[in-house]
């Protein structure tokens, strides 16, 4: 029989068989890591499903995508992450920024600090550089752990199309002994054999779709955003994303992040000035479509880039938006 073709007495079997061994929840649902989001997202990211996350440029999409992909790791799950804008030692970096932001209480680590250590000229293991950061150690130990399930692939635009994604999942499932979740960033530089950016961005979104539902894995996709959306205090929406119709159609979840600051009603800034600075520090998530729960849910996340990560605990915004007529409750 074709391998693309079955039936529903198939399916059911395969599904009592994951619901007998246990392995239903596990092996269906990946996890985020962010505290308020999996829940609305049907739990977290499910197999077979196509996410998009969105926002003006500079908002921390690759940092947001990045954790998400570190949580996977360090949770035991192998993660494929398609790079088309930073080298792997840029995100190796973030991430140990990132460990010992969250392992030290005394909030002097930095991503310059970081980086300073990793270019200084004296001769000397890493180990012993990261001695001179807090928590530096501990953190350094603790991506140990996970270094080997984090795949890290060096994407351009001029050579990673839809078959060198396919070609190297499939390397990687051979080597992890799992399929892996997917992060491409980002999906308007996936090289594509179209003309113009419609006929490239259905390509792709399509694309990226069919391979999640082939592999049985989430593909979490950075999505770009029309040049008209990246104005100063406008909120940027799903509709809003550069390319065709088919990404927002395509995609199984869309999320859309914002700075707080530049997309709250005004009346919050005018009778409280101090609210001004605290909200700048803030991102607003929008999950702007959600086919496995309610959209139109707004969560907001503390951001922390200098760190290069998000605090991991989100909460229901509160505030009146622009661009809503009613309050979040």
């Amino acid at each position: 029989m074709d391998d693309q073709l079955t039936t529903v007495g198939v399916s059911l079997a395969r599904s009592d068989e994951r619901m007998l061994t246990g392995r239903n929840a596990a092996g269906r649902v990946w996890k985020t890591g962010f505290g308020g989001l999996d829940p609305q997202i049907g739990g977290g990211m499910r197999a077979g499903s196509l996410l998009l996350l969105a926002g003006p440029q500079g908002m921390g999409k690759s940092t947001f995508a990045l954790q998400i992909a570190r949580n996977n790791a360090a949770s035991g799950r192998p993660v494929l992450y398609f790079s088309y804008e930073h080298d792997a030692e840029d995100i190796t970096q973030k991430l140990l920024a990132l460990e010992a932001g969250e392992l030290d209480e005394s909030d002097m680590v930095r991503v310059n600090n970081i980086r300073s250590i990793f270019d200084d000229l004296w001769v000397s293991s890493l180990e012993h550089r990261m001695e001179s950061v807090p928590a530096g150690p501990e953190a350094l130990a603790r991506m140990q752990q996970y270094s080997d399930l984090l795949f890290l692939h060096r994407s351009t635009g001029t050579r990673t199309d839809l078959t060198a994604i396919q070609e190297t999942i499939a390397t990687v499932t051979e080597i992890a002994g799992s399929v892996p979740l997917v992060v491409v960033d980002y999906l308007q530089k996936v090289k594509s054999h179209q003309q113009g950016d419609e006929a490239r961005s259905t390509e792709i979104v399509e694309g990226l779709k069919d391979l999640a539902i082939d592999i049985g894995a989430p593909v979490l996709a950075i999505a770009a955003a029309d040049k008209e959306a990246l104005r100063s205090g406008r909120r940027m929406r799903a509709n809003d994303l550069r390319g065709s119709s088919a990404l927002a159609y395509e995609a199984d979840v869309v999320m859309v992040l914002n700075n707080k600051f530049d997309i709250v009603a005004r009346h919050h800034l005018t009778y409280d000035l101090n609210n001004a600075e605290r909200f700048k520090d803030f991102a607003v998530l929008s999950v702007e479509k959600n086919r496995f729960g309610r959209d139109g849910v707004v969560l907001q996340f503390r951001t922390r880039f200098d760190q290069g990560r998000y605090e991991s605990e989100g909460a229901e915004v509160k505030e009146q938006l622009i661009d809503e007529r009613v309050f979040v409750e």
